[in-house]
């Protein structure tokens, strides 16, 4: 080596040394629930039940069933959640629908992060699982301004397939960002869906590959409402305008969750 170019990587190596690469924070898990609790009751310390709907007594989209805060349809055992949707006849609020099922939201919120939920879904025609985010300012700016983010559905009767969905102002409705994956098994079989908030993007995966990123390049109010926190929801719907036709055979049907869990950069 000349000793022009020894004098180069001396220079080099001493830059090097003296402005380190900052190292890429790592996650830590900051909320969770692994279901292993021996009563059957969900934990009331983690999740909020909700049953009184917003719309005049009705879900939206057109769907038909109640929510309720029954152990029948929401209940832990043998190490999961089991989420039911059933066929019957529940009146609340001075409306009655055919339909019964839970919608479980969480009480931690939070700032950007990782969420990951491992879960079997239903088989039946016209169930419609979700799981999913929402701002936790939605008492004070409404939907859609709060921000919504669908880490996971599965609806229109497509049982080998499930789609991510981001909700802000600018795409809600007919503009709703959706991105579809297939997914052949997931009425046999657990996956883990999960989706990445940063300040400059939603990713979403399905068993850890990444199949979807929204990432607008000027972020306003309109199109990232997401500086807020937001919480987790779990729930089976029944038909409605998303739903699907109904098996007029449904019986019962259930979306399993193992575990939820929330993680944040260090």
């Amino acid at each position: 080596m000349t000793n022009h170019l020894l004098y180069l990587f001396i220079i080099l190596l001493s830059l090097s040394c003296e402005n380190p690469q900052p190292k890429e924070k790592s996650y830590q898990l900051i909320w969770s629930d692994e279901f292993e609790q021996e009563d059957r009751a969900v934990d009331a310390t983690k999740w909020f039940l909700e049953t009184n709907a917003p719309n005049n007594g009705s879900w939206y989209n057109e769907e038909l069933q109640h929510y309720t805060d029954r152990i029948d349809n929401a209940y832990v055992s043998e190490g999961s959640l089991k989420i039911f949707a059933k066929k019957e006849d529940y009146t609340h609020s001075g409306t009655t629908q055919a339909y019964t099922s839970a919608r479980l939201n969480s009480k931690v919120s939070f700032t950007y992060g990782k969420v990951e939920v491992r879960a079997k879904l239903p088989q039946a025609q016209g169930t419609w699982p979700a799981i999913w985010t929402l701002g936790s300012n939605l008492e004070t700016v409404g939907w859609p301004a709060c921000g919504e983010i669908d880490i996971m559905e599965q609806l229109f009767e497509d049982f080998e397939m499930i789609q991510c969905a981001v909700h802000t102002p600018d795409t809600h409705g007919p503009d709703t960002v959706v991105k579809q994956v297939p997914v052949s098994d997931v009425t046999e079989n657990f996956h883990v869906y999960g989706m990445e908030w940063t300040p400059e993007h939603l990713k979403f995966f399905v068993d850890d590959k990444h199949y979807f990123t929204y990432e607008p390049q000027v972020k306003t109010p309109e199109n990232w409402p997401y500086f807020n926190d937001q919480y987790v929801l779990l729930n089976i719907a029944m038909g409605g305008a998303l739903g699907g036709a109904i098996d007029p055979n449904f019986t019962q049907d259930q979306m399993e969750v193992d575990y939820v869990r929330v993680y944040q950069k260090k």
